[in-house]
This record gives C-alpha cells, sequence and structure tokens, in this order.
C-alpha cells in the first residue's frame, strides 16, 4: 500500500495539475530575496500554497507561498516563490514535502537557491555561487522515518548531490552574461538565530565557504527520488565575525533584491539551455 506520504503528495499534485495544462519538467525554489524572479515567467498561473492540499504555508519575510507555473522563453518551468524552515516548526519530512510533490508532477530537474552568509575569505555581498557539496549540521535529516520505496531506496548515494554538468551549464550561461560563477560548500544549520563568531570559525575549520538555513533537506529529499540538482547561493551577507556589524534579515531580502535582474538574465538563459 502507498504510504500517507505518497498519497498526500499525489493529492497535492493532482490539485496542481488542475489549474494548469502545462508539464514542468524544471523546478526553480527561490530563496530569500530571490522571489521576484517569478514575475519573469510567462503565461503563469500562480497557484497560493494555502490552496494546495497538505502543502506547508511559509511565516518568513521574503518567501510569498506562491506556485508559479508558467514558461521562460518557451520552456514549461515551475517555480516556488519562498520555501519553509526547519526553524519554523515543520519536521524536516514536513518542510520537504514540496519536493515530493514536485517529483510527483513529473520535474527531472530541480534548481534550488538560497541566501547564504559568506565565510570564505575574498567573497562579496551578492555574489553568485554554485553549491558543489553541502555540510549537513541541522541535526536531523528528513528521511527518518518509514521508506517509501515509490520514491527511492531507503540507503542512496550522495557522492555528487549537486550535478557536475548542471553546474558547468551554468558556468556557460554566466559567461554569456559577463559574470563567473565561483563554487563553494553550504553548511546547513537549523537556525533560526544567526551564527556566532566562534561558529563560523568552526565551519571554515570544516572547509565550509557558505552558511545557511535552507536548501540541505531538499537536495537530500531530492537526490533520494533522483532529481537531478543545481544549487545556487546568492551570498547576502558576511558571516558573524567577518563584517564587523550585527546580523539583520533585512539585510539579507536588501541583497536578494539588488541582484534579482542578474540573477533573472541568467537563470532565464540557463533554462533555455537545458530545454
Amino acid at each position: 500500500m502507498p504510504s500517507e506520504l505518497f498519497q498526500n503528495s499525489a493529492e497535492a499534485a493532482e490539485y496542481i495539475r488542475s489549474r494548469t495544462p502545462l508539464n514542468p519538467k524544471i523546478a526553480i525554489i527561490l530563496g530569500s530575496g530571490l522571489g521576484p524572479f517569478a514575475h519573469h515567467v510567462e503565461h503563469s498561473v500562480a497557484i497560493p500554497y494555502t490552496d494546495i492540499p497538505h502543502f506547508p504555508k511559509p511565516t518568513v519575510v521574503g518567501h510569498s507561498g506562491l506556485l508559479v507555473i508558467g514558461t521562460l522563453h518557451g520552456t514549461a518551468v515551475a517555480v516556488m516563490q519562498g520555501r519553509v524552515h526547519f526553524y519554523e516548526g515543520y519536521t524536516a519530512a514536513e518542510g520537504t514535502f514540496p519536493i515530493r510533490v514536485l517529483k510527483q508532477l513529473g520535474i527531472e530537474t530541480l534548481l534550488v537557491t538560497n541566501a547564504a552568509g559568506g565565510i570564505r575569505d575574498g567573497l562579496k555581498r551578492g555574489q553568485l555561487v554554485l553549491i558543489s557539496d553541502h555540510i549537513n549540521l541541522t541535526g536531523t535529516n528528513p528521511l527518518i522515518g518509514p521508506n517509501e520505496s515509490k520514491f527511492g531506496e531507503r540507503f542512496f548515494d550522495m557522492t555528487q548531490p549537486y550535478s557536475l554538468r548542471l553546474r558547468n551549464l551554468a558556468k556557460t550561461a554566466a559567461q554569456r552574461h559577463s559574470f563567473s560563477l565561483d563554487e563553494g560548500v553550504y553548511l546547513a544549520v537549523s537556525g533560526p538565530s544567526f551564527e556566532t563568531a566562534a561558529e563560523i570559525r568552526a565551519f571554515r575549520t570544516l572547509g565550509a565557504d557558505l552558511v545557511g538555513m535552507s536548501t540541505v533537506h531538499e537536495v537530500i529529499v531530492a537526490r533520494h527520488m533522483g532529481l537531478e540538482v543545481l544549487g545556487i547561493s546568492c551570498v547576502t551577507n558576511l558571516a558573524a565575525g567577518i563584517q564587523g556589524k550585527p546580523l539583520d534579515h533585512y539585510e539579507v531580502i536588501e541583497t536578494g533584491l539588488h541582484v534579482q535582474q542578474k540573477f533573472a538574465e541568467f537563470m532565464t538563459t540557463f533554462v533555455g539551455m537545458l530545454s
């Protein structure tokens, strides 16, 4: 018998299909400050998360809570304008439920974005960085509990969670817009408090270049189901103890908005290369 998770995600996907004739194979999750990218989607329908059966609802500023389905230069896409986070009170499994729904919709490629604090020397506010790998320090895993074999195997490889093929394509897309993309390791914490300066020093020792409060659980679930994943961080601030002033969520939002045009042009080109 299918599990409750499988049945609920199937119901959510069926509702979404009732709202649009499009069958996207590419999905994009927009992090803090990057939500306006959804306005570039053409011939779109915007579905509030509150309308989708069993869907979690975001409570954080900068996460609108809309699923936008339409086209980018003729390519059908599903764009999540905002996400929910572990620190909002959802379990890791509940917070990644939308990824299960995207798979049920027929998504094959997931492009996940976030706002991140820069740890590595040389990273600058507003810089876009490809995620090459991650470190999960949230203290949990979204796959804890019974495994749904219809989604994937209990034990699966995570040697390359972020597709090398997609990273190379992304670098080519960036070059077409006259900028380059560095790569870095993203470390996820649970939040919601920002990290201490001592924690940042420890994370740097562990090999982290970026730090944030999202993405990793989503990527684990996506890889569990065999989705090909590209991760992009927007460095919205330098981490604690580096920039010399207190951290502020509104600075995160402001920086994301500042780079939105550059991000939109790049992402549109990249999606076109995938089609």
